[in-house]
């Protein structure tokens, strides 16, 4: 397994963006505009990270800017941890296995969301390529909020 990025929600892409970069030094890494979703990501990494970022080997910050305005309270603005993982349904199994909740199955053999006991989402994503759906993981249903 290996640290992805923490992703936050911000109200003002533009005043965060001044606060990371300008102020904090970070550097824009990736950025992506997904109209049919409405939002934009933007993803930044630390000066000393941008080499290893370019490769995608660096943890990053991804920014998450929805267009149409919502209230970023109750740690809303707070999004998740991500991880890659080598195999998506082994390491879903396993911590089904120890009681933990799959709150978004991989049912798409790429993304599943669990939680910590405080709280906190987890991303796993599946290394490479997306693996073959697969049962019983494609027809599971969410669980909880992720």
């Amino acid at each position: 397994m290996r640290y992805l990025h923490t992703m936050i929600r911000v109200s003002d892409l533009d005043e965060t963006l001044d606060f990371f970069v300008e102020k904090l030094g970070m550097k824009e890494m990736n950025r992506y505009e997904v109209e049919a979703g409405r939002f934009t990501l933007v993803f930044l990494a630390a000066p000393e990270d941008e080499a290893a970022a370019h490769e995608g080997s660096a943890p990053m910050i991804e920014l998450t800017y929805n267009w149409d305005p919502e209230e970023l309270g109750g740690g809303r603005n707070f999004g998740h941890l991500a991880f890659s993982v080598d195999d998506i349904y082994a390491t879903c199994q396993r911590l089904m296995d120890a009681g933990v909740t799959i709150n978004r199955p991989p049912r798409d053999g790429r993304m599943a969301f669990v939680r910590s006991p405080d709280n906190v989402s987890i991303e796993l994503l599946q290394k490479g390529e997306a693996l073959p759906a697969q049962e019983p993981w494609a027809s599971m249903e969410n669980t909880g909020e992720w």
